[in-house]
């Protein structure tokens, strides 16, 4: 509690007592349940009366603690409201309103938007100096693709990073997890990192397979984020057909391409289960989406971005679970009791751009009209033959050699 106590003249007491017989302040501040008092104190005059200038001096005092006063009950009303606010449960939606601005009033019937696109983080050049000053001299736009590498995918890398050079990016970034990767990338003069040591990440990185090396890109990709850079993600079983940037939407916390092989699947349906034996009801609608790919994904630097890759993990630490599960368990699942859902928006980029080889391998290469778009990428994620199918998917877009994509079947021979 602090207090601060004005002692009032004689002279003074007459003017004072007709507007107060005690005035007590008290200002309530939430978090340090601050008090402050502000007491008025009256004194006999047992001097006499003082000199002129003191007088005014005391009534130009008792003037300002007045207008101190005036001021400190507004800030009461503001913080007293705040508070209200503040405790209404765990209302996320009030929560984001104080941190983000004003309420507003909503507009005519089907002129009202929520809010999709969350505000960036401030960038913490501290997190990692070094990765900052690369990502300085690669990034377009605050910008960048990153693909985590190790000497296990070194064929495929090179068809990665020799396709995204055709196409014209530059704004790319190969993260090595072991050293004959960073040689192989500057001998190829192809952009590259390698994090600093850290046994959690370096035994996985030299030796892991596909999906233990994937799961590392949660844990990296935060300081990318942290710096205040918005990161396409991509594995290297990706052709390149086209700059991906021109083709993003920059509208929500993540951007990611479906596995999903047709438009229900992609960006979900309403699927209804059938159970006869409950009558009148035996009709229950359902809503399911096909699961993004955490292969290819776009990524702002926003609080619920960063909170997704920590939760994923946090969770990839503790569980032997598939990394894409997690990843889309976080993304989508709704808070209910006993577990906070994550408050992030999300948007399924167009399954003709980013395209799976399912939709590829089972759909295009059939359809006379579907063969003649052009995708964005290819992302050989259905297929164990990876290599192959890559090096055709190059010689079907690229080189124009139609047949290149027969001799493969539609899913793989086990």
């Amino acid at each position: 509690m602090c207090s601060k106590k004005y002692v009032i003249s004689g002279d003074l007491q007459p003017i004072v007592k007709s507007v107060f017989k005690r005035m007590c302040l008290i200002l309530y501040e939430r978090r340090n349940s601050i008090i402050f008092i502000v007491d008025f104190v009256w004194q006999e005059n047992s001097a006499g009366c003082e000199s002129s200038d003191r007088v005014n001096l005391l009534k130009s005092e008792f003037v300002a603690v007045s207008e101190k006063n005036a001021e400190l009950k507004k800030q009461v009303r503001e913080l007293t409201e705040r508070l209200r606010l503040a405790e209404q449960g765990k209302d996320q939606a009030q929560k984001q309103f104080l941190t983000l601005g004003k309420q507003v009033k909503p507009g005519p019937f089907g002129t009202v938007k929520g809010l999709r696109t969350n505000p960036t983080v401030v960038p913490d050049e501290s997190v990692n100096p070094r990765l900052g000053k690369i990502l300085e001299k690669v990034a377009v736009k605050r910008e960048l693709i990153v693909g985590l590498a190790n000497a296990n995918v070194k064929e495929m890398l090179e068809v990665w990073f020799t396709n995204i050079k055709r196409v014209g990016i530059t704004n790319y970034l190969v993260v090595a997890l072991d050293d004959e990767i960073v040689k192989f990338c500057e001998s190829n003069q192809v952009p590259v990192y390698k994090r600093d040591p850290d046994d959690g990440v370096d035994v996985i990185g030299r030796v892991g397979g596909n999906h233990a090396v994937s799961g590392l890109k949660f844990r990296i990709l935060r300081e990318f984020l942290q710096l205040g850079y918005s990161v396409l993600l991509s594995d290297v079983d990706i052709v390149y057909l086209q700059n991906p940037f021109d083709h993003l939407y920059r509208d929500s916390d993540v951007e990611s391409m479906s596995d999903g092989h047709n438009n229900m699947t992609a960006y979900g349906y309403n699927d209804v289960f059938d159970e006869p034996a409950m009558g009148w009801a035996r009709y229950a609608h359902t809503m399911r989406i096909w699961v993004y790919n955490s292969g290819f994904f776009y990524i702002r630097p926003t609080i619920p971005s960063i909170e997704l890759l920590d939760r994923v993990a946090t969770r990839l630490s503790k569980e032997k679970a598939w990394d894409q599960a997690v990843f889309n368990e976080e993304l989508f699942y709704p808070s209910h009791p006993g577990y906070d859902g994550l408050h992030a928006s999300r948007r399924t980029m167009d399954m003709y751009l980013f395209m799976n080889s399912k939709v590829l391998f089972k759909t295009v290469r059939n359809d006379g009209n579907l063969s003649k778009l052009k995708p964005v990428i290819i992302h050989v994620n259905y297929h164990p033959d990876k290599l192959p199918r890559m090096k055709a998917v190059v010689q079907y877009y690229v080189d124009g050699k139609q047949d290149a994509l027969k001799p493969f079947p539609d899913g793989s021979n086990w």
